[in-house]
């Protein structure tokens, strides 16, 4: 990213383009496409209109909705506002649909038609009337977006706000059965491009894959429930790119997309990165416009990374971080990357400018160079805090700034990171984080479970799988697809298990802990690192 300093907070970024490339092209969704001048008014009238419904700075506005360009007008257009933008993830089931949009407090939404049934189902549990919004259609006699956007004002509202207010609130997983809104602000998009503009003294040439230019065409495929999604699409919009917003991740679009419009970006998680490879005319596609495939969210299997490499012909840059920093804090250079492989192709890479890594034992002292202990980092990305959650964010950041992964590991000499397994207890599938406190907090409800325990073993295709074990109640039958159906009605389809184990009791130390690694060690033996 090449830093703008006329650009402060994201109310900033249709404006500036407007003013500077109005004709130049914004975005492509299928057979939309709109320039840098006409976004900026949609934006405006985005703002507009929510004003008109009475929300205020602060207000949160929120999305149930597959990626669209729209998704990104109303981003935006709630920048110009003072608003808070809250990307609900349309594969949670209604009671995890239900308690966002409550911990929130949104005043309005903004939906996919084809979610208007899920959303109507959760309308009775909700503690506030919310105004309804369809982006793509009508239903239940709710207003259509582009209707609704053509009565608005396309004047600017000169709102600008302060780079350090709060703009995305995104939930992440809970620890203890509910996921926290995690508040990330303006300036936390664009900081670490900040920092690399003004500390010239520590100019990183291996970053070269961050510079954007007026040619540069990104790809957003992630879903924008997820900061691989949003802050990838902010990116591209923060550098005047030309920015195609695919719905969702399918390999046969995608690669008709990279040859067709000459992608030059885009992010991936692992397993879609598999899926592309898997594809019938993968080998056909034309990739010569690519420069850079940077891929995150999980590790990556070495052999699957050779592949890609030998295929794409083009920079793969490993990004490592989490929500709570808006993203990437350590990446991994192109130049790591070889097809014999090599030690640092097993890390995360070292941290980009403006960032600090540290390993640390459980007391908070920093450790020495290939000791394991836990991952902390401190970055001008951070999160301003869980919404709401006072003794969580204390847990995770520090009074200095410190954010706490909890992720286990160590760093070499050379600040390269190394993860290994993972202090908090959390499984990541196919990208997605999944905590196994929600999961078993759901299962537990069902007439024939007793004791469960959840845990991550082994998948070839996503990573890491979940699975349940089980001490059945007496006297009740071993039913893994009945408990597997029972789990998908309160929690959402990637968190249900894929698998079940039933055991006579649970291992547990001499407090009652169940001994969660006993459990997992017979999955992962043969293995150097806990996770996968």
């Amino acid at each position: 990213m090449t830093y703008i300093p006329e650009i402060e907070t994201l109310a900033d970024v249709p404006r500036y383009h407007a003013a500077n490339r109005p004709d130049s092209v914004a975005v492509v969704d299928g057979d939309r496409v709109t320039t840098y001048g006409a976004w900026d008014e949609r934006c405006s009238r985005v703002a507009n209109g929510l004003i008109g419904l009475g929300l205020k700075p602060g207000s949160r506005v929120a999305a149930l909705d597959q990626n669209s360009d729209r998704y990104f007008e109303i981003l935006f257009g709630t920048a110009k506002m003072g608003g808070v933008l809250v990307s609900v993830n349309w594969r949670l089931a209604p009671p995890e649909i239900a308690y966002i949009l409550n911990d929130c407090g949104a005043d309005v939404i903004f939906i996919g038609e084809r979610f208007a049934g899920l959303l109507k189902s959760v309308l009775a549990d909700l503690k506030k009337d919310i105004k309804v919004i369809v982006t793509d259609g009508a239903a239940e006699g709710w207003p259509n977006y582009d209707q609704w956007l053509a009565q608005q004002s396309a004047a600017d509202t000169g709102y600008r706000g302060n780079p350090a207010d709060t703009i995305v609130q995104m939930y992440t997983s809970g620890t203890t059965g509910h996921p926290k809104g995690v508040q990330l602000s303006h300036y936390s998009f664009y900081a670490h491009d900040r920092s690399r503009a003004i500390m010239k003294d520590q100019y990183d040439p291996q970053l070269l894959w961050n510079d954007w230019d007026a040619k540069d065409v990104s790809l957003v495929t992630m879903p924008a429930f997820h900061i691989s999604g949003t802050g990838w699409g902010v990116v591209g919009y923060y550098n005047g790119a030309r920015n195609i917003i695919l719905t969702q991740f399918e390999p046969g679009e995608v690669l008709e997309t990279i040859r067709r419009d000459r992608v030059s970006k885009l992010v991936l998680v692992p397993a879609a990165i598999q899926q592309l490879l898997q594809h019938p005319k993968c080998r056909e596609t034309d990739f010569s416009s690519i420069k850079y495939l940077l891929y995150g969210a999980s590790p990556i299997p070495l052999d699957l990374l050779r592949e890609a490499v030998e295929v794409f012909q083009c920079g793969f840059i490993q990004l490592y971080g989490m929500t709570e920093t808006a993203g990437a804090v350590t990446y991994l250079p192109a130049e790591d990357h070889s097809f014999s492989g090599n030690t640092r192709m097993r890390s995360a890479g070292r941290a980009v400018t403006g960032a600090r890594i540290e390993v640390r034992d459980s007391e908070g002292r920093t450790l020495a160079p290939g000791m394991e202990g836990e991952i902390w980092i401190h970055s001008p990305t951070r999160m301003n805090g869980y919404w709401n959650l006072a003794e969580a964010t204390a847990a995770t950041l520090t009074d200095d700034g410190w954010v706490r992964t909890g992720d286990a590991g160590y760093m070499d000499e050379d600040g390269y990171v190394y993860v290994q397994d993972r202090v908090k207890d959390m499984i990541v599938s196919g990208g997605e984080n999944i905590y196994p406190a929600e999961v078993e907090s759901a299962i537990y409800g069902h007439p024939s479970v007793a004791e469960i325990a959840v845990i991550a073993v082994p998948d070839d295709k996503w990573g890491e799988a979940v699975k349940a074990v089980i001490v059945l109640k007496p006297g009740s039958k071993p039913d893994a697809n009945a408990i597997i159906d029972f789990a998908r009605t309160r929690i959402a389809g990637y968190k249900v298990p894929k698998s079940i184990d039933f055991v006579e009791a649970l291992p547990r130390n001499g407090t009652g802990k169940v001994l969660k690694r006993e459990l997992r060690k017979p999955y992962w033996e043969g293995r150097d690192r806990q996770v996968n």
